[in-house]
């Protein structure tokens, strides 16, 4: 039996805040994050879909000396879910949340079936940790970002990360998944260190990159200052590293 779907507006103020610690869980539902234009000084805005039986999305949002705390959560419909390890998933609901792009954010973002995009271009991100049980994870990281800390994982969907350009400093990025496919894409000219395992798939890195005893290097990367650390790994699926 179908479900109505309601609409949450979502609408916080930026009460000076220049950093953010932004925690989402959408329980089953679809997640998108991206960063919005318009001048308007708020923290947070966008839209939350949640199901008539569920009730309104928990929310609570601090400010405390410019460093904001937001977190977000969809009440459980106690619906019981089989996540099956290779089987991806779609959720019922969908939030799109557009965060400030002048505010220094770390972002953790659960959905726990459904499909989840950061889109975190133009953006300032110092940390992403993200997951879902079963559905695709996409995360576009911003340009001229530096010493980052990624986490992008799924039980059974495919997951893609594109580094962005004019990265500084040490960088980490860590992409699994179940069973699908784990794709992560990097400008020319970073120096990198990529550990790539897959159970039943096979690793296919960029041959600029040189196979150690248990790595693939770039020939630059222990001597450079600005460098990335990518582990990747798949359950079935492939995974592959590839020069954008």
């Amino acid at each position: 039996m179908a479900k109505t779907v309601l609409t949450h507006n979502l609408s916080e103020p930026l009460c000076g805040a220049t950093t953010a610690m932004v925690n989402v869980d959408v329980a089953d539902g679809n997640l998108m994050i991206d960063k919005f234009i318009s001048g308007e000084q708020v923290l947070a805005s966008g839209t939350l879909q949640y199901l008539e039986n569920q009730g309104l999305p928990t929310r609570s949002v601090n400010v405390d000396n410019g460093q904001a705390t937001l977190t977000l959560k969809a009440r459980s419909t106690r619906r019981p879910w089989l996540h099956l390890p290779w089987a991806t998933c779609n959720g019922a609901t969908e939030w799109q949340i557009h965060l400030n792009p002048n505010v220094r954010s770390d972002v953790t973002a659960h959905s726990g079936g459904g499909n989840v995009k950061l889109d975190l271009a133009g953006m300032a991100i110092t940390r992403v940790s993200a997951d879902t049980g079963g559905g695709n994870m996409d995360v576009v990281l911003p340009d001229s970002s530096a010493n980052l800390s990624v986490n992008a994982r799924t039980g059974g969907g495919n997951v893609t990360v594109e580094i962005g350009h004019g990265i500084t400093g040490s960088n980490i990025v860590n992409a699994q998944s179940g069973a699908g496919n784990v794709v992560v894409r990097i400008p020319s000219g970073i120096a990198a260190r990529i550990h790539a395992t897959t159970g039943l798939g096979k690793a296919i890195i960029d041959p600029r990159f040189s196979k150690t005893d248990n790595a693939y290097q770039s020939p630059d990367f222990d001597n450079a200052v600005d460098k990335v650390e990518i582990t990747v790994h798949s359950g079935a699926g492939d995974v592959n590293v590839n020069t954008k």
